[in-house]
């Protein structure tokens, strides 16, 4: 019986378990080229994403003041011209840790220092960049003090900063004006005043004497000539104003 030539061939002839595998193999490496691909291609975005993405300015960065011609600082005194002991407070409407000194320890500190004579205390602006409504806010008590109650105004302002602040709106003006009328302002003089921002250039002049006496955080005190950043307490305070109330 002549040899089967067609089982010679087969054996020479790929199966299709192979042919299936073979081709698996090749749909397995086009697969992993196509991926590798988008891998490339999505890092190639994101490089230049971040290479054209403009920088955003630190969190902490203050406002740039033309301090050589933001002209004489004027801040909002309280308490006796002549108190022995001068307190500069330099602060931000908006900043949490000013509403705490404001709401919790300059009640006693009006009570047992201002009110008797031992020192009296300057307001003075100091926005942060990163406080979105806090120049409104300064807007606002300067407009205030303009028909003498920058303090009420002040106080109002620490005392409701959850409402109006860059957190909790973008619009402050409306929660602003409510204060203004609760302190018991003439609200239309005080609009007018607002919205024509009648007063920057004083609390401009007024940021630009706290970055001249060294101040990069708020809130920040000066106290005979020396600076504190930040303060605990009322004793805090009171342990410095007596010390330079000491006759010497």
């Amino acid at each position: 019986m002549p040899p089967n030539n067609d089982r010679s061939r087969d054996r020479n002839v790929p199966g299709k378990s192979a042919v299936r595998e073979a081709r698996n193999a090749s749909s397995r490496q086009k697969a992993f080229y196509w991926l590798l691909g988008a891998i490339v291609l999505v890092g190639v975005a994101a490089l230049s994403y971040v290479a054209t993405k403009p920088k955003s300015a630190p969190r902490d960065a203050i406002q740039t003041a033309d301090t050589a011609n933001a002209g004489p600082a004027q801040g909002y005194l309280m308490g006796k011209v002549d108190a022995p002991v001068k307190i500069l407070e330099f602060a931000d409407f908006e900043c949490p840790a000013c509403a705490g000194f404001s709401v919790v320890t300059e009640p006693d500190v009006r009570t047992r220092i201002i009110n008797t004579g031992l020192a009296n205390i300057t307001y003075y602006d100091f926005p942060l960049t990163m406080h979105h409504n806090t120049l409104p806010a300064s807007n606002a008590a300067a407009c205030a003090d303009e028909q003498g109650k920058f303090w009420p105004m002040h106080d109002r302002i620490f005392q409701a900063q959850d409402e109006w602040n860059g957190e909790a709106t973008d619009s402050p003006k409306p929660f602003l004006k409510r204060y203004a009328q609760e302190v018991g302002l003439d609200v239309a003089k005080w609009e007018s005043c607002y919205d024509a921002r009648k007063y920057q250039k004083r609390i401009s002049a007024n940021f630009a004497e706290g970055l001249r006496r060294g101040v990069n955080r708020t809130p920040s005190f000066v106290i005979g000539n020396k600076l504190y950043e930040g303060m605990a307490s009322y004793d805090a305070m009171k342990a410095i104003v007596d010390s330079l109330a000491k006759p010497k």
